[in-house]
């Protein structure tokens, strides 16, 4: 497990007080760890889970050669160019039960989907392109070649190869395949547990009564969401006030029962509160804990570190830079600590429906709305006003616009990159 320095030491104008939004996720990513428990479960609850092993197939998939229409099998040598073929049907192999008769020289079997095709046998003509009486086909010149309509024994999964690997999530696809090789039970990586509260003397709870220079806590909930939507345990543990006692109280029982621990509010430079020391006295002062002002917009103070064996993650007070730098960072980070073997998010190429201000020497994410224009393009526009504590320019996204740090103003129809909300948020 590398320490704070050693990560900050290998990566090229590490600076935590000016960091640019790649290097954060660089650092994160050379920092966190997959958890190394595993655990065996059923097909249905292995849903969302990641396999911690190779999944070998036991089978070939599928087990004999087949047909991949319904119509008639046949030695596709009997084809000739330019000349029509007229067999004889000799009788019918149904799907689920082999065919014990024997094929003669001039013969075919009328043969369904998925039926084993005997000895012999290597094409298949669909029904629909063959005239017949019931008793003989004849086969237009030019309809198909040989070997056309046949699915070959371990075409889709051979015996012995990996089926799926480590590091996959299991997906609806992936269940049917596993229940395609008879196999009931996998390995994957333990859930992941991660811990969440909010902080500050002005967060209410929901159903406390409104005061004056108070706020309802919003951040637990979308982090509820996210957390969620990713498959991890989630445990929430509410809003804990500005009091020292009461913080470190939060933060030890979080770092002994979870994986990861995540924060909003209380990281700003300059704050009054007590967060900011609490996390540095509990993760060993500044060699666990590190606090960045990131070249980002919305989304600029964040704290990174351990506390114990867990993740610390300390995000901004502002809801959408809680979503933001939950997205850009915190995500990521997760998914590699779950074990998952995927890359980040690809982003989507868009044309921009408005002119955007932006300087150089900073990542911006802004909350877009991405259509589709009549000739199939994708556009985005934004959802107007920008501040990070409009949340309801969130709820109207479907996804973030980013313009990169060295990137400028953008103009009308120009191509830019976009980060969906679809599967994620």
């Amino acid at each position: 497990m590398k320490t704070l320095e050693q990560v900050a030491a290998s990566l090229q104008g590490y600076d935590p007080q000016a960091l640019r939004a790649d290097t954060a996720l660089e650092f994160l990513q050379k920092m966190v760890t997959p958890v190394s428990q595993t655990e065996s479960v059923g097909l249905k609850a292995a849903l969302g889970r990641v396999l911690s092993h190779d999944v070998i197939s036991p089978i070939d998939v599928p087990a004999h050669d087949n047909s991949a229409m319904d119509g008639f099998a046949f030695d596709g040598a009997l084809l000739q160019s330019g000349q029509s073929l007229n067999l004889e049907i000799a009788g019918t192999a149904l799907a689920g039960k082999a065919w014990s008769g024997t094929i003669g020289s001039a013969q075919c079997l009328k043969i369904m989907t998925g039926a084993v095709m005997p000895a012999g046998l290597d094409t298949v003509v669909p029904q629909e392109m063959v005239q017949s009486d019931g008793h003989r086909i004849t086969i237009p010149a030019g309809a198909l070649r040989s070997g056309d309509n046949r699915r070959f024994k371990g075409e889709d999964l051979c015996q012995g190869k990996p089926a799926l690997l480590a590091g996959d999530s299991v997906g609806p696809a992936a269940l049917g395949l596993l229940a395609s090789l008879n196999i009931a039970q996998v390995a994957v990586r333990r859930k992941l547990r991660v811990a969440f509260f909010s902080t500050g003397d002005e967060i209410l709870s929901l159903g406390e009564s409104p005061r004056e220079g108070a706020v309802y806590d919003s951040n637990r909930y979308t982090l509820f969401g996210l957390l969620t939507r990713m498959g991890v345990e989630v445990l929430d543990m509410g809003v804990v006030p500005d009091d020292p006692m009461a913080l470190e109280q939060a933060f030890s029982a979080a770092s002994a029962q979870a994986d990861a621990i995540i924060t909003s509010g209380g990281v700003s430079v300059g704050e009054a509160d007590h967060t900011k020391a609490v996390m540095r006295s509990l993760a060993g002062g500044e060699s666990g804990v590190a606090f960045w002002k990131i070249a980002m917009r919305p989304g600029r103070p964040m704290a990174v570190g351990r506390i114990g064996s867990a993740m610390l993650f300390g995000l901004p007070g502002n809801p959408v830079a809680v979503m933001v730098t939950f997205l850009a960072f915190v995500r990521p980070a997760l998914l590699q600590m779950m074990g998952h073997a995927t890359e980040e998010i690809p982003m989507l190429k868009a044309r921009s429906q408005e002119a955007i201000r932006k300087k150089p020497g900073r990542t911006e994410y802004q909350r877009a709305i991405v259509t589709t224009t009549e000739d199939g393009k994708l556009q985005v526009r934004t959802t107007g006003q920008q501040g990070s504590g409009v949340l309801s320019s969130m709820a109207a996204a479907n996804g973030l616009l980013v313009l990169h740090h060295e990137q400028g103003n953008v103009a009308v129809d120009q191509e830019v990159d976009v980060l969906m909300f679809d599967g994620v948020i």
